[in-house]
């Protein structure tokens, strides 16, 4: 009977150190993940500045020379076209593409743009980085040189309309790089250089504007005989300036599309620590496991539902909240002052009447001392300083001086132009310089810095696409309004408008956070608490 009694007991004592055993398991495992994701990311933030670091930045700056090349050379483009489709146009529309056939082939880049930011800022968070990076490149590469092959349809639908569709799809790739490139580059880089690494990125910006207009000049010299002879050789000018966007795409592609998932996403979407843990050992070089041991991990995506539960908290709402309204505000601004390059042009003598070869010369000669003189100088003294200053730091400064030169420009422009062109030329470019070392730069670093990784691409898009609905508002909205009373003359009330939209970015700048030397853990606050 004892001997029956003893057996009972040991059968009801077994389950308890099976099950004592089972949890003594799991929190070995939780501990090993854990110290495992903490190693991971240490090696990440605390890295050395080296080789990894620049080929992420080049194979992301890439992009954004693309990008600005092809939204630069429209605007030639765009002049060059008016020589060879509107040649026998009467009196004043001789030479010149019509204003809203213009203004619509531009704005079909800004958007597509929407779409394009939005949709792969959602599509990167949901399906990983690298499973989308690089497609939005090859969306470019396909619809620049789409574009340069453009012509009429038999019936229906002119050059301008076909390339209108071509740069649509052209921007949804576009708006498409502002995330991903953005998330990626910001998810590798050490803490100390975050910001320099992101803002970098973005500058290349600069570099594309400039080479789109030395890419015109180059053209342009090739086919002086033939266009001296016959303007309708232009033809061939645009084609080529616009196809050759599409080579520093064609460079890229293969590094973009053999790039590894950042470590943080694999972390905490995939929940796969092992190889998180072996990519920061190839790419860094860094061991931070034992990546021999097998593990089964089960992925968590995130949900539009779960995307509600932590925007509904106001202290994670107001950041987006912030970085939307600023980015809006700015853009409507950024986009609507180049109405006034043109008037800058002529004040400098870079524009004017002449033969179609001189007027579009010097048309890309001066948009390139422009550049030089206000824009370049902006995106790298940011990459400099803004480790130093801080993002938060940077942006008020650009809002509130800008929000003080545009009063002036706005509230004295006829008399800055009437006692002096060379005042009103400093004055525009310091707009353009505190553009760059200012809000343009650092509405596009912020949003990459300051989320979850979670939800940290679907955030930058959102934010990507309410600046380019700024955009579209100036290019397609204040676009019409500039010629109210005359040619150009409402300029000056549109100025004024764009000071009011800085005083907004400068109030909204107060909902961001300081993003500089703060790991992106330390920034989303917990994220992998569920709220």
């Amino acid at each position: 009977m004892a001997d029956v009694q003893d057996f009972t007991a040991l059968q009801g004592t077994q389950p308890v150190h099976h099950a004592v055993s089972s949890s003594d398991s799991l929190k070995n495992k939780a501990d090993r993940d854990y110290e495992m994701r903490h190693n991971a990311l240490a090696a990440i933030d605390n890295a050395k500045f080296g080789w990894f670091h620049v080929k992420a930045c080049m194979v992301a700056g890439v992009g954004f020379f693309t990008d600005s090349y092809d939204i630069f050379a429209i605007n030639l483009c765009s002049l060059i076209m008016g020589y060879v489709y509107y040649a026998d146009a009467a009196g004043d529309a001789a030479n010149t593409t019509p204003t809203k056939i213009d203004m619509w082939v531009k704005g079909a880049t800004q958007l597509g743009c929407i779409i394009g930011q939005f949709g792969f800022g959602y599509l990167a968070d949901r399906l990983g980085r690298k499973r989308i990076y690089g497609v939005e490149l090859i969306i470019i590469i396909v619809c620049t040189l789409g574009g340069s092959f453009a012509g009429m349809t038999a019936r229906g639908l002119s050059v301008y309309w076909v390339l209108f569709i071509w740069r649509f799809i052209l921007g949804i790739g576009i708006g498409g790089d502002y995330p991903v490139s953005a998330i990626i580059t910001s998810e590798f880089a050490t803490t100390k250089n975050r910001g320099a690494m992101i803002a970098a990125v973005f500058a290349m910006q600069g570099f594309g504007i400039v080479a789109a207009a030395i890419v015109a000049i180059v053209v342009l010299a090739c086919f002086k005989g033939a266009v001296d002879g016959d303007q309708l050789m232009l033809d061939y000018v645009w084609r080529i300036i616009m196809g050759l966007g599409a080579v520093p795409g064609l460079v890229a592609l293969y590094f973009r599309l053999t790039i590894p998932e950042t470590p943080r996403y694999t972390l905490d979407v995939e929940k796969n620590t092992q190889r998180a843990a072996a990519d920061v050992h190839k790419t860094l070089g860094h061991k931070v496991a034992d990546e021999s041991v097998e593990r089964v991990c089960v992925a968590d995506k995130p949900t539009w539902t779960e995307f509600y539960h932590h925007f509904k908290h106001w202290r994670n709402l107001r950041v987006l909240v912030g970085t939307t309204v600023t980015w809006f505000a700015l853009d409507v601004a950024f986009y609507g002052i180049n109405l006034n390059s043109s008037i800058i042009l002529q004040a400098i003598g870079f524009a004017g009447k002449g033969s179609p070869y001189k007027v579009l010369l010097k048309t890309a000669a001066g948009n390139i001392i422009l550049n030089l003189l206000g824009t370049m100088p902006g995106y790298w003294v940011t990459v400099f300083t803004i480790d130093k200053l801080g993002r938060r730091t940077i942006q008020f400064i650009g809002f509130t001086v800008l929000l003080i030169l545009f009063c002036i420009l706005g509230f004295g422009y006829h008399k800055i132009l009437d006692k002096s062109v060379a005042g009103f030329v400093v004055l525009f470019t310091l707009a353009q310089f505190f553009q760059n070392f200012g809000p343009n730069t650092t509405t596009f670093i912020i949003p990459a810095e300051a989320f979850p990784t979670r939800f940290r691409s679907t955030c930058h898009g959102i934010s990507a696409a309410c600046g380019k609905v700024g955009a579209v508002v100036a290019q397609l909205g204040f676009f019409q309004l500039k010629d109210r009373g005359g040619k150009n003359a409402f300029i000056p009330q549109l100025i004024q408008i764009f000071a009011l939209f800085m005083l907004v970015g400068l109030v909204f700048t107060w909902f961001v956070p300081e993003t500089k030397g703060k790991s992106l853990e330390e920034l989303s606050e917990g994220e992998n608490a569920r709220e």
